[in-house]
Protein backbone atom coordinates (compact mmCIF):
# COMPACT_ATOMS: atom_id res chain seq x y z
CA UNK A 1 0.00 0.00 0.00
CA UNK A 2 2.86 2.41 0.79
CA UNK A 3 4.51 1.67 -2.56
CA UNK A 4 1.17 2.28 -4.27
CA UNK A 5 0.90 5.60 -2.46
CA UNK A 6 4.15 6.71 -4.10
CA UNK A 7 3.71 5.21 -7.58
CA UNK A 8 0.00 5.86 -8.12
CA UNK A 9 0.41 9.64 -8.72
CA UNK A 10 3.19 8.92 -11.21
CA UNK A 11 0.91 6.60 -13.17
CA UNK A 12 -1.82 9.24 -13.17
CA UNK A 13 0.73 11.80 -14.40
CA UNK A 14 1.49 9.56 -17.36
CA UNK A 15 -2.22 9.19 -18.05
CA UNK A 16 -2.67 12.97 -17.89
CA UNK A 17 -0.02 13.45 -20.59
CA UNK A 18 -1.83 11.03 -22.91
CA UNK A 19 -5.41 12.10 -22.21
CA UNK A 20 -6.68 14.44 -24.97
CA UNK A 21 -9.73 15.72 -23.05
CA UNK A 22 -8.95 19.06 -21.33
CA UNK A 23 -11.61 18.88 -18.61
CA UNK A 24 -10.99 15.20 -17.99
CA UNK A 25 -7.29 15.91 -17.49
CA UNK A 26 -8.14 18.50 -14.83
CA UNK A 27 -10.45 16.10 -13.01
CA UNK A 28 -7.59 13.61 -12.68
CA UNK A 29 -6.24 15.88 -9.94
CA UNK A 30 -9.10 15.57 -7.40
CA UNK A 31 -9.60 11.90 -8.31
CA UNK A 32 -5.92 11.20 -7.62
CA UNK A 33 -5.93 13.44 -4.55
CA UNK A 34 -8.98 11.69 -3.11
CA UNK A 35 -7.50 8.23 -3.63
CA UNK A 36 -4.18 9.40 -2.19
CA UNK A 37 -5.97 10.71 0.89
CA UNK A 38 -7.82 7.41 1.30
CA UNK A 39 -4.61 5.38 0.97
CA UNK A 40 -2.83 7.75 3.34
CA UNK A 41 -5.56 7.27 5.94
CA UNK A 42 -5.20 3.51 5.61
CA UNK A 43 -1.41 3.70 5.96
CA UNK A 44 -1.65 6.00 8.97
CA UNK A 45 -4.03 3.64 10.78
CA UNK A 46 -1.68 0.68 10.25
CA UNK A 47 0.59 -0.10 13.18
CA UNK A 48 3.66 -0.20 10.95
CA UNK A 49 3.65 0.80 7.30
CA UNK A 50 7.10 -0.35 6.18
CA UNK A 51 8.58 -1.32 2.82
CA UNK A 52 11.94 -2.88 3.62
CA UNK A 53 14.49 -0.68 5.37
CA UNK A 54 14.36 2.16 2.82
CA UNK A 55 10.76 3.30 3.09
CA UNK A 56 8.43 3.37 6.08
CA UNK A 57 6.20 5.51 8.24
CA UNK A 58 6.70 6.44 11.87
CA UNK A 59 4.67 8.83 14.01
CA UNK A 60 6.34 11.92 12.51
CA UNK A 61 5.92 10.91 8.89
CA UNK A 62 2.35 9.74 9.43
CA UNK A 63 1.40 13.16 10.77
CA UNK A 64 3.02 15.00 7.86
CA UNK A 65 1.61 12.55 5.30
CA UNK A 66 -2.02 13.01 6.30
CA UNK A 67 -1.61 16.81 6.40
CA UNK A 68 0.00 16.94 2.96
CA UNK A 69 -2.58 14.60 1.46
CA UNK A 70 -5.49 16.59 2.86
CA UNK A 71 -4.00 19.87 1.65
CA UNK A 72 -3.36 18.43 -1.81
CA UNK A 73 -6.90 17.11 -2.12
CA UNK A 74 -8.36 20.53 -1.35
CA UNK A 75 -6.00 22.24 -3.81
CA UNK A 76 -6.85 19.63 -6.46
CA UNK A 77 -10.56 20.46 -6.21
CA UNK A 78 -9.72 24.14 -6.54
CA UNK A 79 -7.49 23.38 -9.55
CA UNK A 80 -10.44 22.13 -11.60
CA UNK A 81 -12.18 25.49 -11.36
CA UNK A 82 -8.95 27.45 -11.76
CA UNK A 83 -7.75 25.59 -14.85
CA UNK A 84 -11.18 25.96 -16.43
CA UNK A 85 -10.59 29.73 -16.28
CA UNK A 86 -7.05 29.41 -17.64
CA UNK A 87 -7.68 27.57 -20.86
CA UNK A 88 -5.41 30.11 -22.54
CA UNK A 89 -2.47 28.62 -20.64
CA UNK A 90 -3.56 25.00 -20.97
CA UNK A 91 -3.21 22.16 -18.47
CA UNK A 92 -1.22 19.51 -20.32
CA UNK A 93 1.93 20.41 -18.37
CA UNK A 94 0.66 21.63 -15.02
CA UNK A 95 -1.52 18.60 -14.27
CA UNK A 96 1.29 16.01 -14.70
CA UNK A 97 3.73 18.18 -12.73
CA UNK A 98 1.24 18.55 -9.87
CA UNK A 99 0.86 14.77 -9.73
CA UNK A 100 4.63 14.20 -9.86
CA UNK A 101 5.00 16.80 -7.09
CA UNK A 102 2.60 14.76 -4.93
CA UNK A 103 4.60 11.59 -5.58
CA UNK A 104 7.95 13.18 -4.71
CA UNK A 105 6.60 14.70 -1.50
CA UNK A 106 5.20 11.31 -0.50
CA UNK A 107 8.56 9.66 -1.18
CA UNK A 108 10.38 12.27 0.92
CA UNK A 109 7.95 11.79 3.79
CA UNK A 110 8.32 8.01 3.81
CA UNK A 111 12.10 7.84 3.21
CA UNK A 112 14.00 5.97 5.94
CA UNK A 113 17.43 6.55 4.38
CA UNK A 114 19.21 9.91 4.27
CA UNK A 115 20.34 9.35 0.69
CA UNK A 116 16.81 8.57 -0.48
CA UNK A 117 15.50 11.52 1.51
CA UNK A 118 17.97 13.80 -0.26
CA UNK A 119 16.97 12.49 -3.70
CA UNK A 120 13.27 12.91 -2.93
CA UNK A 121 13.67 16.48 -1.63
CA UNK A 122 15.66 17.40 -4.74
CA UNK A 123 12.95 15.79 -6.89
CA UNK A 124 10.35 18.06 -5.27
CA UNK A 125 12.38 21.04 -6.50
CA UNK A 126 12.43 19.74 -10.07
CA UNK A 127 8.72 18.91 -10.03
CA UNK A 128 7.61 22.23 -8.50
CA UNK A 129 9.75 24.64 -10.56
CA UNK A 130 7.51 24.41 -13.69
CA UNK A 131 4.48 25.06 -11.47
CA UNK A 132 5.96 28.40 -10.38
CA UNK A 133 6.58 29.27 -14.06
CA UNK A 134 2.97 28.54 -15.07
CA UNK A 135 2.11 32.15 -16.00
CA UNK A 136 5.13 32.30 -18.35
CA UNK A 137 5.98 35.96 -17.89
CA UNK A 138 9.11 37.89 -16.95
CA UNK A 139 8.41 37.86 -13.23
CA UNK A 140 7.52 34.16 -13.08
CA UNK A 141 10.68 33.08 -14.88
CA UNK A 142 12.75 35.27 -12.53
CA UNK A 143 11.02 33.68 -9.54
CA UNK A 144 11.57 30.19 -10.96
CA UNK A 145 15.29 30.69 -11.53
CA UNK A 146 15.74 32.17 -8.07
CA UNK A 147 13.88 29.20 -6.58
CA UNK A 148 15.96 26.69 -8.55
CA UNK A 149 19.26 28.40 -7.81
CA UNK A 150 18.83 28.90 -4.08
CA UNK A 151 17.19 25.54 -3.39
CA UNK A 152 19.80 23.72 -5.49
CA UNK A 153 22.60 25.37 -3.53
CA UNK A 154 20.80 24.42 -0.33
CA UNK A 155 20.33 20.82 -1.36
CA UNK A 156 24.01 20.63 -2.38
CA UNK A 157 24.97 21.74 1.13
CA UNK A 158 22.62 19.09 2.50
CA UNK A 159 24.51 16.49 0.45
CA UNK A 160 27.74 17.56 2.14
CA UNK A 161 26.00 17.23 5.50
CA UNK A 162 24.97 13.66 4.68
CA UNK A 163 28.55 12.83 3.67
CA UNK A 164 29.81 14.25 6.97
CA UNK A 165 27.36 12.07 8.88
CA UNK A 166 28.53 9.03 6.93
CA UNK A 167 32.11 9.89 7.83
CA UNK A 168 31.09 10.36 11.46
CA UNK A 169 29.79 6.79 11.40
CA UNK A 170 32.99 5.55 9.73
CA UNK A 171 35.24 7.26 12.28
CA UNK A 172 32.99 5.91 15.02
CA UNK A 173 33.73 2.36 13.87
CA UNK A 174 30.59 1.49 11.94
CA UNK A 175 31.39 -1.17 9.34
CA UNK A 176 29.81 -1.26 6.86
CA UNK A 177 28.70 2.38 6.87
CA UNK A 178 25.10 2.96 5.88
CA UNK A 179 22.75 5.92 6.03
CA UNK A 180 19.61 4.11 7.10
CA UNK A 181 17.97 6.31 9.70
CA UNK A 182 17.18 3.45 12.07
CA UNK A 183 20.77 2.15 11.93
CA UNK A 184 22.19 5.61 12.60
CA UNK A 185 19.84 6.15 15.53
CA UNK A 186 20.75 2.83 17.12
CA UNK A 187 24.48 3.61 16.90
CA UNK A 188 24.25 7.37 17.44
CA UNK A 189 26.38 7.37 20.60
CA UNK A 190 29.32 6.00 18.62
CA UNK A 191 29.29 8.74 15.97
CA UNK A 192 32.29 11.08 15.82
CA UNK A 193 31.10 14.30 17.45
CA UNK A 194 33.01 16.86 15.32
CA UNK A 195 31.84 15.29 12.05
CA UNK A 196 28.28 14.86 13.36
CA UNK A 197 28.16 18.54 14.34
CA UNK A 198 29.45 19.58 10.92
CA UNK A 199 26.87 17.36 9.25
CA UNK A 200 24.09 18.87 11.33
CA UNK A 201 25.08 22.43 10.40
CA UNK A 202 25.16 21.66 6.68
CA UNK A 203 21.88 19.75 6.80
CA UNK A 204 20.19 22.51 8.78
CA UNK A 205 21.32 25.10 6.24
CA UNK A 206 20.45 22.87 3.29
CA UNK A 207 16.99 21.75 4.34
CA UNK A 208 16.44 25.10 6.09
CA UNK A 209 16.73 26.77 2.68
CA UNK A 210 13.97 24.53 1.39
CA UNK A 211 11.89 25.18 4.50
CA UNK A 212 12.41 28.93 4.17
CA UNK A 213 13.95 29.72 7.56
CA UNK A 214 15.59 33.15 7.70
CA UNK A 215 18.09 34.13 6.41
CA UNK A 216 17.61 31.36 3.83
CA UNK A 217 14.12 32.49 2.83
CA UNK A 218 14.85 34.86 -0.04
CA UNK A 219 13.29 32.67 -2.74
CA UNK A 220 9.89 32.64 -1.04
CA UNK A 221 8.50 36.14 -1.77
CA UNK A 222 9.14 35.80 -5.51
CA UNK A 223 8.04 32.16 -5.83
CA UNK A 224 4.88 32.53 -3.76
CA UNK A 225 4.08 35.88 -5.34
CA UNK A 226 4.23 34.69 -8.94
CA UNK A 227 2.91 31.12 -8.66
CA UNK A 228 -0.82 30.34 -8.96
CA UNK A 229 -2.66 30.36 -5.63
CA UNK A 230 -2.96 26.57 -5.44
CA UNK A 231 0.78 26.18 -6.08
CA UNK A 232 1.54 28.73 -3.37
CA UNK A 233 -0.64 26.76 -0.97
CA UNK A 234 1.20 23.52 -1.76
CA UNK A 235 4.58 25.21 -1.34
CA UNK A 236 3.71 27.06 1.89
CA UNK A 237 1.73 24.28 3.55
CA UNK A 238 3.15 21.19 1.87
CA UNK A 239 6.74 21.51 0.70
CA UNK A 240 7.83 23.45 3.79
CA UNK A 241 6.34 20.72 6.00
CA UNK A 242 8.35 18.11 4.08
CA UNK A 243 11.55 20.14 4.53
CA UNK A 244 10.74 20.56 8.23
CA UNK A 245 10.38 16.78 8.53
CA UNK A 246 13.86 16.39 6.98
CA UNK A 247 15.27 18.73 9.64
CA UNK A 248 13.46 16.76 12.33
CA UNK A 249 15.20 13.59 11.11
CA UNK A 250 18.53 15.27 11.80
CA UNK A 251 17.20 16.46 15.16
CA UNK A 252 16.37 12.84 16.05
CA UNK A 253 19.94 11.85 15.28
CA UNK A 254 21.43 14.69 17.32
CA UNK A 255 19.18 13.90 20.29
CA UNK A 256 20.03 10.20 20.14
CA UNK A 257 23.74 11.11 20.10
CA UNK A 258 23.36 13.29 23.19
CA UNK A 259 23.79 16.59 21.35
CA UNK A 260 20.15 17.64 21.29
CA UNK A 261 20.88 20.84 23.24
CA UNK A 262 23.19 22.17 20.52
CA UNK A 263 20.66 21.40 17.81
CA UNK A 264 17.84 23.03 19.74
CA UNK A 265 19.82 26.22 20.29
CA UNK A 266 20.51 26.47 16.55
CA UNK A 267 16.83 26.00 15.71
CA UNK A 268 15.79 28.49 18.37
CA UNK A 269 18.13 31.14 16.97
CA UNK A 270 16.94 30.67 13.38
CA UNK A 271 13.32 30.65 14.55
CA UNK A 272 13.62 34.01 16.32
CA UNK A 273 15.46 35.48 13.33
CA UNK A 274 12.66 34.30 11.05
CA UNK A 275 10.07 36.09 13.18
CA UNK A 276 12.17 39.26 13.13
CA UNK A 277 12.60 39.22 9.34
CA UNK A 278 8.88 38.56 8.84
CA UNK A 279 7.95 41.43 11.18
CA UNK A 280 10.19 43.86 9.30
CA UNK A 281 9.01 43.00 5.79
CA UNK A 282 5.30 42.78 6.62
CA UNK A 283 5.14 46.44 7.55
CA UNK A 284 3.59 48.41 4.65
CA UNK A 285 3.72 45.35 2.40
CA UNK A 286 1.81 46.33 -0.79
CA UNK A 287 1.55 42.83 -2.33
CA UNK A 288 -0.95 40.44 -0.73
CA UNK A 289 0.79 37.27 -1.96
CA UNK A 290 4.26 38.41 -0.93
CA UNK A 291 2.66 39.19 2.42
CA UNK A 292 1.66 35.52 2.67
CA UNK A 293 5.23 34.52 1.78
CA UNK A 294 6.58 36.44 4.77
CA UNK A 295 3.81 34.90 6.86
CA UNK A 296 5.22 31.52 5.85
CA UNK A 297 8.68 32.64 7.03
CA UNK A 298 7.07 33.63 10.33
CA UNK A 299 5.38 30.31 10.91
CA UNK A 300 8.42 28.28 9.91
CA UNK A 301 10.15 30.27 12.63
CA UNK A 302 7.43 29.37 15.13
CA UNK A 303 7.86 25.68 14.27
CA UNK A 304 11.62 25.97 14.78
CA UNK A 305 11.16 27.75 18.12
CA UNK A 306 8.74 25.07 19.35
CA UNK A 307 11.15 22.24 18.58
CA UNK A 308 14.09 24.32 19.82
CA UNK A 309 12.48 24.72 23.25
CA UNK A 310 11.39 21.07 23.53
CA UNK A 311 8.93 19.43 25.89
CA UNK A 312 5.41 20.86 25.73
CA UNK A 313 6.51 23.35 23.06
CA UNK A 314 7.40 20.44 20.75
CA UNK A 315 3.85 19.12 21.09
CA UNK A 316 2.63 22.63 20.24
CA UNK A 317 4.91 22.71 17.18
CA UNK A 318 3.43 19.45 15.88
CA UNK A 319 -0.07 20.90 16.24
CA UNK A 320 1.10 24.13 14.65
CA UNK A 321 2.34 22.22 11.61
CA UNK A 322 -1.20 20.95 11.02
CA UNK A 323 -2.86 24.31 11.62
CA UNK A 324 -0.38 26.25 9.49
CA UNK A 325 -0.76 23.97 6.46
CA UNK A 326 -4.56 24.17 6.49
CA UNK A 327 -4.67 27.93 7.10
CA UNK A 328 -2.15 28.59 4.33
CA UNK A 329 -4.43 26.59 2.04
CA UNK A 330 -7.33 28.91 2.86
CA UNK A 331 -5.25 32.08 2.50
CA UNK A 332 -3.49 31.29 -0.77
CA UNK A 333 -6.60 29.99 -2.51
CA UNK A 334 -8.71 32.98 -1.47
CA UNK A 335 -5.84 35.35 -2.38
CA UNK A 336 -5.68 33.67 -5.79
CA UNK A 337 -9.38 34.38 -6.29
CA UNK A 338 -8.89 38.02 -5.31
CA UNK A 339 -5.96 38.38 -7.68
CA UNK A 340 -8.01 36.84 -10.48
CA UNK A 341 -10.95 39.12 -9.78
CA UNK A 342 -8.90 42.32 -9.71
CA UNK A 343 -6.22 41.26 -12.23
CA UNK A 344 -3.76 42.42 -9.58
CA UNK A 345 -2.34 41.59 -6.17
CA UNK A 346 -1.21 45.13 -5.36
CA UNK A 347 -2.95 47.25 -2.71
CA UNK A 348 -3.07 50.14 -5.19
CA UNK A 349 -5.78 48.20 -7.03
CA UNK A 350 -7.08 45.67 -4.50
CA UNK A 351 -9.51 47.14 -1.98
CA UNK A 352 -13.09 46.43 -1.01
CA UNK A 353 -12.58 42.71 -1.64
CA UNK A 354 -15.40 41.67 0.70
CA UNK A 355 -17.90 43.87 -1.14
CA UNK A 356 -16.59 42.88 -4.60
CA UNK A 357 -15.98 39.15 -3.98
CA UNK A 358 -17.99 38.43 -0.79
CA UNK A 359 -16.92 34.83 -0.23
CA UNK A 360 -13.23 35.08 -1.19
CA UNK A 361 -12.82 38.44 0.54
CA UNK A 362 -14.41 37.16 3.73
CA UNK A 363 -12.29 33.99 3.63
CA UNK A 364 -9.13 36.06 3.21
CA UNK A 365 -10.00 38.21 6.23
CA UNK A 366 -10.98 35.17 8.33
CA UNK A 367 -7.79 33.39 7.21
CA UNK A 368 -5.76 36.38 8.41
CA UNK A 369 -7.43 36.20 11.83
CA UNK A 370 -6.66 32.48 11.94
CA UNK A 371 -3.01 32.77 10.87
CA UNK A 372 -2.51 35.62 13.34
CA UNK A 373 -3.40 33.25 16.17
CA UNK A 374 -6.76 34.75 17.07
CA UNK A 375 -9.21 32.63 19.07
CA UNK A 376 -11.12 30.43 18.49
CA UNK A 377 -8.96 29.19 15.60
CA UNK A 378 -6.53 26.31 15.98
CA UNK A 379 -3.41 28.45 15.64
CA UNK A 380 -4.31 30.21 18.88
CA UNK A 381 -4.14 26.84 20.66
CA UNK A 382 -0.86 25.77 19.04
CA UNK A 383 0.87 29.13 19.58
CA UNK A 384 -0.42 29.30 23.16
CA UNK A 385 0.91 25.77 23.77
CA UNK A 386 4.34 26.76 22.43
CA UNK A 387 4.37 29.87 24.64
CA UNK A 388 3.37 27.76 27.66
CA UNK A 389 6.31 25.50 26.90
CA UNK A 390 8.64 28.48 26.61
CA UNK A 391 7.61 30.13 29.88
CA UNK A 392 7.39 26.74 31.61
CA UNK A 393 11.01 26.02 30.68
CA UNK A 394 12.09 29.27 32.32
CA UNK A 395 13.18 31.04 29.12
CA UNK A 396 11.19 34.18 29.89
CA UNK A 397 13.11 36.45 27.52
CA UNK A 398 12.43 34.14 24.58
CA UNK A 399 8.72 34.16 25.33
CA UNK A 400 8.60 37.96 25.70
CA UNK A 401 10.58 38.48 22.49
CA UNK A 402 8.30 36.09 20.61
CA UNK A 403 5.19 37.89 21.89
CA UNK A 404 6.61 41.27 20.85
CA UNK A 405 7.44 40.03 17.35
CA UNK A 406 4.03 38.38 16.96
CA UNK A 407 2.39 41.69 17.93
CA UNK A 408 4.43 43.53 15.28
CA UNK A 409 3.50 40.93 12.68
CA UNK A 410 -0.19 41.17 13.59
CA UNK A 411 -0.16 44.94 13.14
CA UNK A 412 1.83 44.86 9.88
CA UNK A 413 -0.17 42.05 8.31
CA UNK A 414 -3.46 43.45 9.56
CA UNK A 415 -2.86 46.81 7.88
CA UNK A 416 -2.43 45.15 4.47
CA UNK A 417 -5.30 42.68 4.86
CA UNK A 418 -7.77 45.29 6.11
CA UNK A 419 -6.83 47.67 3.29
CA UNK A 420 -7.45 44.91 0.76
CA UNK A 421 -10.74 43.66 2.16
CA UNK A 422 -12.50 46.74 3.54
CA UNK A 423 -14.30 49.43 1.56
CA UNK A 424 -16.99 49.67 -1.07
CA UNK A 425 -17.32 47.39 -4.12
CA UNK A 426 -14.94 47.94 -7.04
CA UNK A 427 -16.00 47.64 -10.64
CA UNK A 428 -13.50 45.35 -12.38
CA UNK A 429 -13.04 44.77 -16.08
CA UNK A 430 -13.31 40.98 -16.06
CA UNK A 431 -16.35 38.93 -15.20
CA UNK A 432 -14.74 36.78 -12.50
CA UNK A 433 -17.10 35.63 -9.77
CA UNK A 434 -16.80 33.29 -6.83
CA UNK A 435 -17.84 29.77 -7.86
CA UNK A 436 -18.33 26.53 -5.96
CA UNK A 437 -15.08 24.87 -7.08
CA UNK A 438 -13.06 27.98 -6.23
CA UNK A 439 -14.39 28.50 -2.69
CA UNK A 440 -15.29 25.04 -1.37
CA UNK A 441 -11.66 24.13 -0.55
CA UNK A 442 -10.74 27.30 1.37
CA UNK A 443 -14.05 27.02 3.25
CA UNK A 444 -13.17 23.42 4.16
CA UNK A 445 -9.67 24.39 5.31
CA UNK A 446 -10.96 27.27 7.43
CA UNK A 447 -13.64 25.06 8.97
CA UNK A 448 -11.06 22.44 9.96
CA UNK A 449 -8.80 25.07 11.56
CA UNK A 450 -11.81 26.42 13.45
CA UNK A 451 -12.71 22.93 14.66
CA UNK A 452 -9.13 22.33 15.85
CA UNK A 453 -9.44 25.47 17.94
CA UNK A 454 -12.65 24.25 19.55
CA UNK A 455 -12.03 20.53 19.90
CA UNK A 456 -8.90 18.41 19.52
CA UNK A 457 -9.84 14.76 18.83
CA UNK A 458 -8.23 12.16 21.06
CA UNK A 459 -6.78 10.34 18.03
CA UNK A 460 -5.07 13.54 16.88
CA UNK A 461 -3.77 14.23 20.38
CA UNK A 462 -2.25 10.75 20.44
CA UNK A 463 -0.66 11.26 17.00
CA UNK A 464 0.80 14.61 18.04
CA UNK A 465 2.10 13.18 21.32
CA UNK A 466 3.76 10.23 19.59
CA UNK A 467 5.36 12.51 17.00
CA UNK A 468 6.70 14.83 19.72
CA UNK A 469 8.09 11.90 21.72
CA UNK A 470 10.25 10.83 18.77
CA UNK A 471 12.12 14.12 19.12
CA UNK A 472 12.69 13.67 22.84
CA UNK A 473 14.93 10.62 22.41
CA UNK A 474 17.94 10.49 24.73
CA UNK A 475 21.01 8.25 24.45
Amino acid sequence: MLLLLILFPLAMAGLAMLLPWYQGRSWLLPISGGLHLLLSALCVTESGAVLGIWIGLDALSKLVLIVISLLYFGCAIYAVGYLNLRRDRGNKAIVPYLLVFLSTMTLAISARHFGLLWVAVEATTIASAPLIYYNCNRLSIEATWKYLLLCSVGIALAMLGILFIAYAALVGGAVPVNLHIDSLLSGATNLSRPWLHAGFVFLLVGFGTKMGLAPLHTWKPDAYGEAPGMVGALLAGGLTSVAFLAILRVMQLMSAAGDGAMARQALLGMGLLSLLIAAIFMVRQPDIKRLLAYSSVEHMGILAIGVGIGGLATFGAMLHLVNNALTKGCLFLSAGNIQRGYDSKQLSKVHGAIATLPISGSLFLAGFLAIAGSPPFGLFISEFTILRGIFGSGQIWVGLLMLALLAMIFIGMGATVLSATQGGPVKVDNQFKDSFLLVVSPIMFLFLVLMLGVYLPESLQTALREAAELLEVHP
